[in-house]
């Protein structure tokens, strides 16, 4: 029977003309529809293989990057991220522009396989960023998983190598969604990264300097010396615990989630327990919050929670103010003095502001600044030789002043 003599036959079908043959077309259908797409989840489950990343993942950032790249030439679906970066020569503030993929779907060709990237954003804020959530979902044929670890590893060696010479700084997030504060226990990069100062920049003492170094350098190449026994290539983390929302519970979460390979650095640390003797007026201005204690600043430096391999610089000005058992042998393995400038800091201070400076100039400078019989910090000196960098004449003459700055 063909195909016409069977349309025939049911249209002179009362059955057919009452709507049961639609019906049953429309079942038909509608399986295989149903069918289709179920054989389309089992293919997809058998022979490709998906990775999603939240843009709260740290590696998302680096793999919009990379992809960006992948897609330079053929996507013409792009967001950009605008950065202001310090042009190191001309001192000058200079725009420079990320374009990565828009949201949306785009493909890119790697490893001999079409990959296809599906960068999607939320309606709902991160409240930790003020920014909405996002992710990106990368799909490719085969079953093989490491054709996205060669990419995210890919795109990580990408951004190292773009900090190479730089510093990467890392502060606690807070952030302020009036009239909320947001206060969450991770690690974000502050800015950009820092161009590294060399170290011959940072005058100190005789043997001061060495003496550091070498007990850093001791402590990296050996820490599990340490580990058993109680100029580098490092970020910069600096943790203010002085602050209205640092507790004892915060401070230990931060510090269990310090970034890898770095220095923490807490600064005017005689500042970090005065909540500890004011605790009524603290409370005032962040009430709910108890202030951080030193029994919880010891504990998460040392204690039984805190992590092993880790190097911290503590800076104050009032040393005596300090509580014994926080600087005991043990808990603190260095301690260095950095007073007032000494004769062999003003004599390499000198020669790096004016290095064609003559060694008359500079004696006179020594001899006149020692006849002073006063004390010299080193931002004096900096401010002395900035305000009068183009005229050694006018420092020679005005030395006198140095005290009064």
């Amino acid at each position: 029977m063909t195909l016409i003599d069977l349309l025939s036959t049911l249209k002179d079908n009362p059955y057919f003309g009452a709507g049961a043959g639609l019906i049953g077309i429309g079942t038909l259908l509608a399986v295989a529809r149903r069918g289709s797409q179920l054989g389309l989840v089992a293919f997809r489950r058998q022979y490709m293989i998906t990775l999603e990343i939240p843009s709260s993942d740290e590696s998302y950032s680096w793999l919009l990057q990379w992809i960006s790249v992948q897609l330079a030439q053929s996507s013409r679906h792009l967001s950009v991220r605008t950065q202001l970066v310090k042009n190191e020569q001309t001192n000058k503030i200079q725009a420079t522009y990320h374009f990565m993929p828009s949201i949306g779907t785009h493909y890119f060709w790697y490893g001999r396989k079409w990959i296809k990237v599906e960068r999607t954003r939320e309606q709902m804020m991160n409240l930790s960023t003020g920014t909405p959530f996002e992710s990106v979902q990368l799909t490719a044929f085969g079953k093989n998983r490491q054709i996205y670890f060669d990419m995210l590893e890919q795109a990580r060696e990408d951004v190292l190598e773009k900090n190479i010479g730089k510093t990467p700084v890392y502060v606690p997030n807070t952030s302020q969604i009036k009239p909320l504060l947001i206060i969450v226990n991770e690690w974000r990069m502050f800015g950009h990264a820092r161009r590294k100062r060399p170290l011959s920049s940072v005058i100190l003492d005789q043997d001061i300097m060495s003496k550091l170094v070498d007990d850093v350098r001791q402590f990296i190449q050996n820490p599990q010396w340490y580990s058993d026994r109680g100029h580098f290539d490092m970020s910069i983390s600096t943790l203010n615990l002085s602050e209205g929302t640092m507790t004892d519970d915060r401070l230990q979460q931060l510090l269990s989630r310090v970034p890898e390979q770095t220095v923490l650095l807490l600064e005017d640390i005689d500042a970090a327990t005065v909540g500890r003797h004011y605790e009524k007026e603290d409370v005032i201005r962040y009430q709910g919050m108890k202030p951080l204690t030193l029994s919880g600043l010891l504990n998460a430096l040392d204690g039984v929670i805190s992590s092993e391999g880790r190097i911290v610089f503590m800076t104050t000005n009032y040393i005596e103010r300090l509580d014994p058992a926080l600087i005991r042998p043990g808990r603190v393995d260095y301690k260095q003095y950095v007073g007032h400038m000494s004769l062999y800091q003003l004599e390499q201070m000198f020669h790096r502001f004016y290095p064609l400076a003559t060694q008359v100039q500079l004696d006179h400078f020594l001899q006149v600044t020692q006849s002073l019989n006063k004390p010299i910090s080193a931002a004096q000196i900096q401010g002395f030789f900035m305000y009068n960098k183009d005229n050694i004449d006018d420092v020679i003459k005005n030395i006198e002043q140095l005290p009064n700055l």
